[in-house]
């Protein structure tokens, strides 16, 4: 008797010792590990503000020297070798219809083969004015953004096997084919107005669920401000070089003027520039906490399938008993 009261005990005490265990795994009050990472305080981030402000400042140093060396060797040689035969090579090989024709062509073609539009749009600009020269850029760029995405069908497979060698352009890329239809013009139209290279971008959105409509209306959109802002930038160059090399001189007001559209030109380009960045990494940091939270999600959902639905009937009895 006395053995099997011993042993009554040690099994009472094997099965209190199991019921404290599958209380505290299952019905714990305890914090888990990531809330307890959570309440504890961070560490200061007073060395990495220290470190980012000293390379900000080397940054704008290193931007400057190289600003002052282009205006002072750079820009000189812009005009007298480039910019200058141009104008004259303009004025007397083509007429105006000739030319417009020769632009929109090389607007329409040079996205194709991956090549920058933006001499093509500074010559509209120098050459036509804000009028004709902003249809010439549309009417060109429209096409170009068009025929890659054309040719980009026909090579479906070739361009997403391509992708795979550059997941994180292939996922900006892919954030612009989900959601409606007002959401796929919205990531396109962002898309054209950030630094994101817009010719490979012509391909690669065609292995994403990019519809063409939102695709050609959104880029049309985004290009808008990048064509006023190369039209500007071109007759400010023309302004620069017939002062230079023509009989045309600035009045005080002229100066001002320029000074100061100059300024806005900057300072409205570098806020595209960076509205567009973040909208795009708030929109790529949303999708990613949405794939987080799903994740979770299916791996708790598979957690509480592995646990027991009801506790076992002895922790009943040893509480009752106790």
């Amino acid at each position: 008797m006395p053995n099997s009261s011993e042993k009554q005990g040690t099994n009472s005490g094997h099965h209190l010792r199991e019921d404290s265990e599958y209380v505290r795994l299952v019905i714990s009050n305890e914090p888990t590990t990531i809330g307890v990472d959570v309440l504890q305080p961070q560490p200061p981030t007073t060395r990495n503000t220290f470190i980012w402000w000293i390379k900000a400042f080397v940054f704008c140093i290193f931007t400057l020297i190289l600003l002052l060396v282009f205006l002072k060797w750079g820009v000189p040689f812009l005009f007298e070798k480039v910019l200058f035969p141009i104008m004259q090579w303009e004025a007397t090989a083509f007429g105006r219809p000739v030319l417009a024709v020769v632009l929109v062509t090389s607007l329409a073609l040079f996205p194709v083969f991956l090549i920058p539009s933006g001499p093509s749009m500074w010559l509209a600009g120098m050459i036509f004015g804000y009028g004709l020269g902003f249809l010439i850029i549309m009417v060109g760029t429209t096409i170009g953004m068009v025929l890659p995405y054309l040719i980009g069908l026909l090579f479906h497979d070739r361009i997403h096997h391509w992708l795979k060698k550059w997941p994180q352009t292939a996922a900006m890329v892919r954030l612009a084919g989900e959601g409606s239809w007002f959401h796929q013009f919205r990531v396109v139209a962002l898309f054209r107005v950030s630094p994101f290279p817009y010719t490979i971008f012509n391909y690669a959105i065609v292995v994403t669920s990019m519809k063409f409509w939102p695709y050609l209306c959104g880029s049309i959109a985004g290009m808008v401000p990048e064509a006023f802002i190369y039209i500007y930038s071109g007759r400010l160059i023309r302004t620069l070089a017939d002062v230079k090399y023509g009989n045309h001189h600035l009045a005080p007001v002229e100066i001002i003027y320029n000074i100061i559209s100059l300024i806005v030109a900057i300072v409205t380009t570098i806020a595209f520039t960076i509205y567009a960045k973040r909208a795009l990494k708030d929109l790529g940091n949303g999708e990613t906490e949405g794939e987080d939270e799903s994740a979770l999600y299916q791996q708790g959902g598979f957690e509480m399938e592995k646990l027991p639905v009801e506790r076992p009937k002895h922790v009943g009895v040893m509480s009752f008993s106790s």
